[in-house]
């Protein structure tokens, strides 16, 4: 797959719950996001091509309110390195200003490295 990614995604510290608001369940964890799309790390894998309204949990030194909902359609998705794992990469649709900002706050408060191209 080329890399179309224009903005380095940072690994996080702390694994965000992600939900499905439409199936009203988890689907999984944050592994990184920018303004742009995520990275989600799932025990179910996730069709490509569909999109989704997303409910991410998010901490109170992120922002007051306990969730950030958005559209996202998902790109990729193929087994984790962990057995039993899938990890499922999403293109952000929808996003407020506001939005983004909390976003730029999750990485800024917890991210800790680059995350390099999946294929090296």
């Amino acid at each position: 797959m080329d890399e179309r990614r224009k903005t380095q995604r940072r690994h996080l510290l702390y694994y965000g719950r992600v939900y499905d608001e439409e199936l009203r369940k988890q689907i999984g964890y944050l592994v990184d996001i920018t303004a742009q799309g995520l990275m989600l790390l799932s025990e179910e894998p996730v069709r490509v091509g569909e999109t989704r309204k997303l409910k991410l949990e998010i901490t109170n030194d992120v922002d007051d309110r306990p969730y950030l909902t958005f559209a996202a359609k998902s790109i990729w998705c193929e087994p984790d390195i962990s057995p039993d794992h899938y990890t499922t990469g999403f293109e952000i649709l929808e996003l407020k200003p506001s939005d983004a900002q909390i976003i730029n706050n999750i990485v800024r408060i917890y991210g800790f490295r680059d995350n390099k191209n999946r294929a090296e």
